[in-house]
């Protein structure tokens, strides 16, 4: 399993098939009126267009660290994980790695209030909507996942600023693990 996990984190057909699974299953779900040939068609564009998104990081994340795809994946493991690698050349990857994702995380700090304010305008006016037009439940629904997806992205973006800090001061003093 741990293999097949690897497989698909490094893998660009491995990515690609989880986002066809994906798009096929959520058409089949959401439009069960259509034929499934056009449950496959979307698929195969929702692929398409997820594919280019991952092939123009992946080439940006090559051009910003010198490294190979597969090597980005490994170390972003690493990282995730605590592991600081013992190799100097890895080592110098990995910081420029981790200094280019703090960088974005930082730049990103900045449209973050006006991202939460359309986030809160759509669950008021989700449930502005429910109340005058339609069933309140299914608004209240969306409301409530709305503001749970919110809270999940403001934790996640903590950790990984927390995670990328204490990497890059692990890997600046020589440590062998971030605290």
């Amino acid at each position: 399993m741990h293999t097949v996990k690897h497989w698909f984190n490094d893998s660009l057909i491995g990515q690609g098939l989880v986002v066809f699974g994906l798009g096929v299953g959520l058409n089949a779900l959401l439009r069960h009126d259509e034929p499934p040939v056009m449950w496959l068609v979307q698929g195969a564009v929702y692929t398409v267009v997820a594919m280019v998104a991952v092939v123009i990081r992946r080439r940006r994340m090559r051009r910003v660290t010198g490294a190979s795809p597969g090597a980005v994946a490994g170390l972003l493991r690493k990282a995730r994980h605590g592991e600081v690698p013992r190799d100097p050349q890895e080592r110098a990857v990995l910081r420029r790695l981790v200094d280019d994702q703090l960088g974005r995380i930082e730049r990103g700090k900045r449209w973050l209030p006006y991202w939460l304010g359309v986030m809160g305008l759509i669950a008021v006016g989700l449930l502005v909507l429910g109340a005058v037009r339609g069933p309140l439940g299914y608004a209240l629904l969306v409301a409530a996942f709305v503001v749970v997806f919110c809270a999940w992205f403001l934790w996640m973006r903590r950790r990984a600023v927390a995670l990328y800090r204490d990497m890059g001061a692990a890997l600046r003093s020589g440590r062998s693990r971030p605290r």
